[in-house]
């Protein structure tokens, strides 16, 4: 496949050349923040204001959504956004499907929010995510009085109007922060308590939005409870630079020689942090400076300064803490000495794309000694090495591209990546960041 075949696919052209990374960036607001404040804020009392919101396609998706339930929103602009809430009875049913685009946190959390509404709704979604699991949510869902409809677990989802939801005591059988918030977002229109038991720690943005909002939450130890029927109140959110997308120049920095960059105002929040971690497992050197809370969550600039990794076996306990940044910790590891050995990350597998599959399938392209297995990735790094120049499909998924954006700086001459165009649902203007730093990258139609 060539991207002349493709004519409507953009692609990005990632040159070789190892050229040090230097200076202060700040990337965009954190997504799964993003999402929630809309949500939330549509369902409180009053106008909630909210600053250092992604102007992402999946995040304006969410917004969209939420206007065509009823609800005023003001923004964005330069990521300032107002939400004029509606309370928790105000929604009224949008006359269209409600169109997800490729933001999977979108939908499984609005699946929950609406399961206790008095109308229906349909919730639909691109190419990709139409291949994406429901069920997982919808179950649960079910187990509280919910009716929804799928097309064999997968969108489009109808959610029929609610004749009363009640609360449940659930288990999760995977670690899920989507599952999870949907379910609380449940709760709040449900008779009695919800009460949600978590495998393993997931990032907790809905927990301390919730709180924020100034709904009572317990928790307890793995366990998250709150009573149906508690108000809303507007508030202010000031959202952080999204980890995820600090990720990929964490990696860069790290492998590219010489490197000594600045990440501004990134979210420290210790359910997200995973990348963090591994990376200074890996041997990278990250110095948090600075660190504050600002609207309830921890901030902090982190100081990367290129380093030579080693080959580790990733903590278990970590991987749900860096799931959506495995792609690129992929590429790190193919310049670290020694092997790193990745398990129980089967949720890759169900993501944007089958993430392990893809990541295995370009790294292999590029040259690089790997070896999928059902629930992770065997790496045998090569720190001294670099890739060959190779064209890698991205499958539309914004994490792979970016991904291998970043192992382009590696490469011996350059690696041209197809289909490109989703990397605005996450990171808008991601290219010209990259530049801004050093990075060789350019977009290509």
């Amino acid at each position: 496949m060539n991207a002349a075949t493709q004519p409507n696919r953009e692609s990005l052209l990632a040159t070789g050349g190892s050229n040090p990374l230097r200076g202060t960036i700040r990337v965009p607001g954190d997504k799964s923040i993003s999402h929630r404040a809309i949500m939330l804020g549509a369902i409180a009392e009053g106008e909630t204001q909210v600053s250092g919101f992604l102007e992402g396609a999946d995040a304006i998706s969410t917004m969209n959504a939420f206007r065509a339930l009823g609800v005023r929103i003001k923004g964005p602009e330069q990521g300032q956004v107002k939400v004029l809430g509606l309370g928790m009875r105000g929604l009224t049913g949008a006359d269209h499907d409600l169109d997800c685009g490729n933001a999977g946190t979108a939908m499984r959390l609005m699946m929950g929010l609406l399961a206790g509404q008095n109308f229906s709704s349909t919730l639909m979604g691109d190419e990709s995510l139409s291949k994406r699991p429901m069920r997982r949510v919808a179950d649960p869902l079910a187990m509280m009085g919910a009716q929804i409809v799928t097309r064999e677990g997968r969108p489009p989802v109808r959610i029929l109007a609610s004749s009363g939801l009640h609360g449940i005591d659930y288990s999760m059988p995977i670690a899920s922060a989507q599952v999870k918030s949907a379910l609380l977002l449940a709760g709040l229109y449900a008779e009695g308590f919800t009460r949600i038991h978590e495998p393993a720690p997931t990032r907790d943005h809905t927990e301390r939005m919730l709180k924020g909002f100034g709904v009572k939450l317990d928790i307890d130890g793995a366990a998250r409870s709150l009573q149906g029927g508690q108000k809303l109140h507007a508030c202010e959110i000031d959202i952080p630079a999204d980890v995820s997308s600090a990720a990929f120049f964490l990696v860069a920095a790290s492998i590219i020689p010489g490197s000594d960059l600045i990440l501004a105002h990134v979210g420290m929040n210790p359910t997200r942090t995973g990348i963090v971690q591994i990376l200074k497992l890996m041997g990278a050197r990250i110095d948090l400076m600075n660190p504050r809370e600002v609207g309830g969550e921890p901030v902090a600039d982190l100081r990367i300064r290129s380093s030579q990794l080693k080959g580790i076996e990733v903590p278990s306990s970590l991987v749900p803490l860096a799931i959506d940044e495995f792609p690129v910790l992929f590429v790190a590891a193919c310049f670290a000495a020694g092997r790193t050995t990745v398990r129980d990350a089967e949720e890759l597998r169900v993501k944007e794309s089958d993430r392990i599959a893809a990541m295995e399938a370009g790294l292999i392209a590029c040259g690089a000694k790997v070896q999928a297995t059902a629930d992770g990735m065997i790496i045998e790094g090569q720190p001294d090495g670099s890739f060959n120049s190779c064209v890698i499909e991205s499958l539309g998924d914004h994490r792979i591209a970016m991904a291998f954006a970043v192992a382009g700086q590696r490469s011996a001459q350059h690696i041209t990546i197809l289909d490109t165009n989703n990397v605005a649902t996450s990171f808008p203007g991601f290219v010209e960041l990259a530049r801004s730093c050093g990075m060789q990258l350019r977009q290509q139609s």
